[in-house]
Formats: structure tokens, sequence, C-alpha cells
């Protein structure tokens, strides 16, 4: 295929390896930094619960809301990053926060790093919108980790970037 739309071999094997570079970035990586912090809160709130589910109350899609992390009235959504850009993000989103604060918690999201894509910048600053309308908290980029850091002590960006 790559043959019929004017791609060479060696164009083709840069495709596929910077496609699976970003997968495992995505699912990996990712993965890896979203345990890491609830790691770093579970460590200094020994109540908090990792992975919570509460039930969908707006609705019957999906029946529960996952959780990352409920520290007591705190209800963490972590994210490495989010570059989704597409309508139905913003709707589902909203609902998710909705469900939390009916429930009693405070939604607070941390994206330790940020899209680069113009509409993925967008869709962000329209979440942070909305958890700043319901009465949650928004943080983004350095302020992520900025948050994490007061709030539990541990600099988790200084021991990553201190690795070796």
């Amino acid at each position: 295929m790559y043959h019929a739309l004017g791609f060479s071999d060696e164009e083709g094997y840069q495709i596929d390896f910077q496609q699976n570079v970003g997968r495992f970035l995505y699912k990996y990586a990712g993965s890896m930094l979203e345990e890491l912090v609830i790691n770093c809160l579970m460590e200094i709130f020994p109540d908090a619960k990792a992975k919570e589910k509460i039930p969908n109350t707006i609705d019957k899609s999906p029946k529960t809301v996952e959780i990352d992390c409920l520290v007591g009235k705190k209800a963490f959504e972590i994210k490495w990053k989010d570059a989704t850009t597409d309508g139905d993000h913003i709707k589902k989103e909203s609902k998710r926060i909705q469900i939390i604060k009916n429930a009693g918690y405070q939604p607070v999201r941390l994206m330790f790093f940020e899209p680069n894509r113009n509409q993925a910048i967008r869709v962000q600053a329209h979440l942070k919108q909305l958890y700043e309308e319901i009465g949650g908290e928004y943080y983004s980029g350095e302020d992520a980790w900025n948050y994490l850091k007061n709030c539990t002590g541990i600099d988790l960006k200084k021991i990553l970037e201190n690795m070796e």
C-alpha cells in the first residue's frame, strides 16, 4: 500500500516505526506515569482509594464511572497527556465530572504533559472551563507537577528527570 501511495520502503518503515513508538509511549509510558502518581498520593494519604467506581446517576451508559484516585472528597483524574480532539470526548468528560460532583466529590484533573496540536489544545481549554464551572480543579503541564509536589511533598518530575 505504501508503494501505491508513492512512499519508498524506507519511508514506509519510518511511518511504521514512529507509529509503534507512539503506541508504546501512550500505552506504557503514560500508564506508568499515571500509576506512579497514584502511588505518590496513596503513600501520603493511606486512606486513599485507587480505581474507585461510582454509579452513573445521569443515564445508563456507562453503568459506572471510575475515579483514578479518591483522596477524601477529592476525585483525581490522572492523565499523562490527553490529545483527544473530538466533541464526544468533551461530552463524556462533562458527564463524568457531573456524576462525580453529584456523588459529593470534587473532580480534580492532573494532566502532566500538554497536547501540541491546536484542536487538542482547544479541547483541553474547554475541559478546564468545565472543571472550573462545577467547582472542580484542573492542572496541566507544570501546574500539575507543582500540584503533586505541593500535595504530597514528592517531586516526581525531579525523580524521573534524574533517572538514568
